[in-house]
């Protein structure tokens, strides 16, 4: 494990948006983002050439009329995108990110609920978004990104290309026709966003500017992250944990680099040698079993158990001899990578371990988008191990354990995961009565969660409320548990556990849904192998479970789960 000691830093906390864009005069020339373009060139953006970008399109968007108005936002993760997002809501307007992932008829139902009055779009949306733009009900300007736009859409006054109008913003700003300045009001709705529906439906979350500021500077607080840093976004920037990480990384001066495609991450990986990630606990299995597929095909597995051995006894003595012995292991992900902030999901407490030997710290945080979405993180000074972390400065966590009164293993009474605080939600739009559901009487959010908080503070999450499977004993079995275990068997790609009941109709067994890594296996291996071994390893993790949680059956699937952008298997689909 490695320790790691806090540094004191001076902390510019940020009260806007606007004060979050007016800071990166600070960093000026310093390298903002690094992307490939459609032809493949390397392009770099300055913190001087995003601020100007940011106020221009917020210029532009006032002289436009859509100032104050609803302006989505969807499309591969760009600077354009980010600068949208923030040049909405400087222009006193709401910021509504999509999910890239939604069929066209999905996004104009989006679209008409939440009333929106403009939406910027990748050039890819340009013919789908054809239909919307001759009868679509509240959406009256669409603004495609980039330079293609088709001859014959010229003639339409519904469309505005992002471009023209970031440069008439520039124009207006530059000459101070158009003034923009700090919020009168924080505490407004700045942003709508819509859950990513992983239990089968979504709300439209509001979320205020306030809200937005808070996990900023929560983030830039509770991370080991400093201007120097490099890192590679990854995750989709329509999720609040990949944007609100991405801001606090634009206050610091850290330089982002935007990957292009999920089949190049690992050369991406390689070509920006980052020092940071953020990440969810999928990415971080996959880079787990590429290293380990790599050693076993090069027969190195007894080399690497000498390794582990001799970095621990090391450390033992203040000795970090992890680039000396893994350095050719770390050179897949670049050669400088330090540390990943990993959430999202909940995360095999061994990564930890394994990847610390590395040299690479993992910090586990956890996060719902009603929060904003920060809720806690582990400290990268005082690590604990399967703890997700205390509650991040801006907000208080309780534990709501109703009538429970029996303890944990861990000694410890589990129970609702309720947050209080700067970072939680307005509510749900159109919704007053989820909204009401959603909180207690003394005003905590509910988060669904359950887990419990030891006498440090630290928070471990043992389960999913809407997911606990019940046995006609009373008995409450948390699914992910479960599915910790099995993702530690290396011929599990992934995995769900489910209950099921028996002809009796009362009794529940669990049942465990697999989809094999068929890359643990040597080529042309039957599947009746694969599934032969992996039912025995099953069996061999049962003699470690307590009789209630055992797993009955295991059955296999052809092809992944199907899965949210920001990689959760979608567990209302299965049965």
């Amino acid at each position: 494990m490695i320790k790691v000691k806090r540094r004191e830093r001076n902390f510019p906390e940020m009260t806007s948006l606007f004060n979050l864009v007016e800071h990166m005069s600070v960093h000026d020339d310093k390298c903002a983002f690094k992307y490939f373009d459609k032809n493949h060139d390397l392009i770099e953006v300055t913190y001087k050439e995003f601020q100007t970008q940011v106020f221009s399109e917020a210029a532009g968007f006032i002289d436009a009329g859509l100032g104050g108005k609803r302006i989505a936002v969807i499309g591969e993760t760009s600077t354009f995108w980010i600068s949208t997002y923030l040049a909405a809501i400087i222009a006193g307007g709401v910021a509504v990110p999509l999910d890239k992932d939604l069929k066209p008829e999905e996004i104009s139902a989006f679209l008409a609920f939440a009333e929106i009055d403009a939406i910027v779009y990748g050039e890819s949306y340009h013919d789908k978004f054809e239909f919307m733009r001759s009868s679509h009900p509240c959406v009256h300007v669409f603004l495609p990104m980039g330079d293609t736009i088709q001859e014959q859409s010229l003639g339409d006054t519904k469309i505005i290309p992002l471009n023209d109008l970031i440069s008439r913003g520039r124009d207006a700003y530059e000459t101070a026709q158009i003034l923009l300045c700090p919020p009168e009001n924080v505490d407004r709705m700045a942003v709508m966003l819509f859950t990513s529906g992983t239990t089968g439906s979504s709300k439209c979350v509001m979320l205020s500017e306030r809200n937005i500021v808070s996990s900023c500077n929560s983030a830039y607080l509770s991370v080991n992250f400093f201007k120097e840093d490099v890192t590679v976004s990854v995750l989709p920037v329509h999720h609040t944990y990949e944007l609100c990480i991405t801001l606090a990384e634009l206050s610091l001066g850290v330089t982002i680099c935007i990957n292009d495609s999920l089949r190049r991450v690992l050369k991406n990986f390689a070509y920006f040698q980052p020092t940071a990630l953020i990440l969810v606990p999928l990415f971080v299995n996959t880079m787990y079993k590429k290293i380990m597929e790599e050693v076993r095909r090069q027969n190195m597995e007894s080399n690497l158990k000498t390794g582990l051995k001799i970095s621990r006894v090391a450390r033992i003595f203040h000795v970090d001899l992890s680039k000396k012995l893994f350095g050719q292991i770390t050179a897949a992900f670049g050669g400088h990578l330090k540390q990943i902030i990993c959430g999202g999901a909940p995360l095999n407490p061994e990564m930890v371990d394994v990847f610390g030997e590395f040299g690479i710290q993992i910090c586990e945080g956890y996060g719902i988008t009603e929060c904003s979405p920060l809720v806690a993180v582990t400290p990268y000074y005082a690590p604990k191990h399967g703890s997700v972390g205390p509650s991040v400065p801006s907000c208080v966590v309780s534990i709501d354990t109703g009538t429970n009164d029996i303890k944990n293993e861990a000694g410890f009474v589990e129970g609702e995961i309720c947050v209080k605080g700067d970072n939680v939600m307005l509510g749900y739009y159109k919704n007053e009565a989820a909204t009401e559901e959603a909180f207690t009487e003394d005003g905590y959010f509910r988060t669904g969660d359950i887990g419990y908080k030891d006498k440090d503070g630290y928070i471990f999450i043992t389960g999913r409320k809407k997911s606990v499977i019940v046995l006609e004993n009373g008995k409450n079995v948390f699914p992910e548990e479960l599915e910790e275990y099995l993702y530690k068997i290396d011929e599990i790609s992934e995995c769900v556990v489910v209950g099921r009941k028996e002809d009796d109709g009362e009794t529940v067994y669990l049942v465990a849904l697999v989809y094999p890594n068929r890359d643990a296996f040597p080529s042309g291996t039957p599947d009746e192998e694969i599934q032969s071994t992996i039912e025995s390893k099953v069996q061999e993790l049962n003699k470690h479970l307590v009789r209630y949680k055992q797993i009955r059956s295991v059955e296999f699937r052809d092809c992944e789960f199907e899965k949210t952008t920001s990689k959760k298997i979608k567990r209302f689909l299965l049965k």
